[in-house]
């Protein structure tokens, strides 16, 4: 299945650029930046360090929430060193393995302070690479390389695989939520957006909404 990089508020412009290299290293092409400074991807530092991935500039996405970057997704996991009580943190080699049956979104944040508990919240799951106690946290470029590495060597499966849900699927649970609650719902959105969903279960929720809407 295919990995979808995630970078929350990316704020140096080499980094993105060693990102797209490593990137090409290993064979990822998905990758999407959450409210980026606008200026951030027209900085020639990006172009300078970014040696034979000039396409992968051109093909970054930009969009303005997490939600937005990860919704086709079937799972979800931020990178932290922070320990999270309760949150089993894996390492880049199980995310690897365990991303051969899911569409993956593999979420960093800002160089500076990284994920805050409210993005880590809409994660399915956290991982952190094991370090030196003295130096535990790695450059956001490093970190990317890393799980990149990884995710290169890990092996492919090539069974049947769960899709998350879909936009239809969303559309119709906001439109039902819309007529039966009003207001907000949007944690219950997150909810069934965070859900791996196969195909056939996405399938038989439509059915049901559907059903429901013309009852009523």
């Amino acid at each position: 299945m295919a990995t979808r990089i995630v970078l929350l508020r990316p704020r140096n412009a080499d980094n993105l650029g060693a990102i797209a290299r490593a990137m090409k290293n290993f064979g990822l092409t998905d990758w999407v930046v959450v409210s980026p400074n606008p200026q951030l991807l027209e900085v020639p530092g990006m172009n300078r360090l970014a040696v034979k991935a000039g396409e992968l500039l051109e093909s970054v996405r930009r969009v303005e929430s997490l939600e937005e970057a990860v919704r086709d997704c079937t799972w979800v996991v931020g990178t932290t060193m922070r320990r999270l009580d309760g949150r089993r943190r894996l390492t880049p080699k199980a995310v690897a393995e365990r991303a051969r049956t899911e569409q993956l979104a593999l979420v960093f944040g800002d160089e500076r302070s990284g994920l805050t508990n409210e993005d880590l919240a809409q994660c399915h799951d956290v991982s952190a690479i094991p370090a030196s106690d003295e130096q535990p946290s790695l450059n956001l470029a490093q970190a990317v390389l890393v799980y990149a590495y990884e995710l290169w060597g890990a092996p492919q499966d090539s069974g049947p695989q769960p899709v998350g849900a879909s936009d239809g699927l969303l559309r119709e649970v906001k439109a039902s939520l819309d007529e039966v609650l009003g207001g907000p719902h949007e944690a219950l959105m997150q909810t069934l957006i965070r859900a791996r969903l196969s195909r056939r279960e996405a399938e038989h929720w439509q059915a049901a909404l559907r059903a429901a809407a013309k009852r009523r």
